[in-house]
């Protein structure tokens, strides 16, 4: 009876080590892997601020300000284009219409 205690016992501490040893692996591993993904994101966000900076830098060389000019307004721009599009729209219904 006495050994069959001390059996049960052993086996219990052997399965709690394992358990242990399992959780600890995995919250390892959960560790490592959200290390790796931290680093994938700031390299991301990296690339993307240089790629930013990159074609910035190229817009601006693109498109020097000459003496009195303002930088260019995207909705003045995207404006501008609307109307453009809308008087060559009323300039291909004239050209299409028969006389």
């Amino acid at each position: 009876m006495v050994r069959a205690f001390f059996i049960g016992r052993a086996a219990a501490q052997a399965l709690y080590e394992q358990v242990g040893n399992v959780v600890g692996e995995t919250l390892a591993n959960v560790g490592r892997w959200d290390v790796q993904q931290r680093e994938v994101l700031r390299q991301q966000i990296q690339q993307i601020i240089e790629r930013a900076a990159l074609e910035e830098q190229q817009a601006t060389q693109a498109q020097p300000l000459t003496k009195g000019q303002k930088p260019l307004d995207l909705q003045t721009t995207i404006d501008e284009l609307r109307s453009e599009m809308a008087r060559l729209r009323i300039e291909l219904k004239r050209y299409r219409q028969p006389n």
